[in-house]
């Protein structure tokens, strides 16, 4: 077989490999949503440099648990969960810097406070409403803030 037949089964190769993993993230962020309504959600996972360290993704509540999936991950299981009874929004501010091209166009940063740690999340501001009667809206009974 000549060289060029062997180059062009390659490109085939990588261009199904393409096509595979385009469509397997569409059928991920179907079934995510599918198992309860999701929203734009970014996570910051290294905030040691100003403006950077910004993760895209998207939230689902799930029972007690905020789950964070990425983006562009071929897993099915969530990267991060935060659990409602540990989890505390402290402040929030709109991106500053680098951020604004980081994160999505109507996004709120929020300082949050998860497990005696700290985290940053961003989020529109219908998502960050939804978010915070998410939290008031604990069974009766169960301790929200463990200051």
């Amino acid at each position: 077989m000549p060289d060029w037949a062997d180059a062009l089964d390659i490109l085939g190769l990588f261009a199904f490999a393409l096509v595979a993993v385009a469509a397997w993230l569409v059928i991920r962020r179907r079934w995510v949503g599918r198992h309860g309504g999701t929203f734009d959600l970014c996570v910051r996972v290294r905030p040691r440099r100003a403006g950077r360290g910004w993760v895209l993704g998207m939230g689902r509540y799930h029972e007690d648990d905020l789950e964070w999936f990425r983006i562009f991950s071929l897993s099915m299981r969530p990267k991060r969960v935060f659990h409602r009874p540990s989890f505390e929004v402290v402040d929030r501010r709109g991106p500053e810097g680098r951020e604004v091209f980081a994160l999505y166009d109507d996004a709120i940063v929020v300082d949050c406070r998860v497990n005696g740690g700290s985290v940053q999340l961003a989020l529109s501001e219908d998502a960050l409403t939804g978010m915070l009667a998410w939290l008031e809206a604990a069974p009766p009974g169960q301790d929200l803030r463990s200051s």
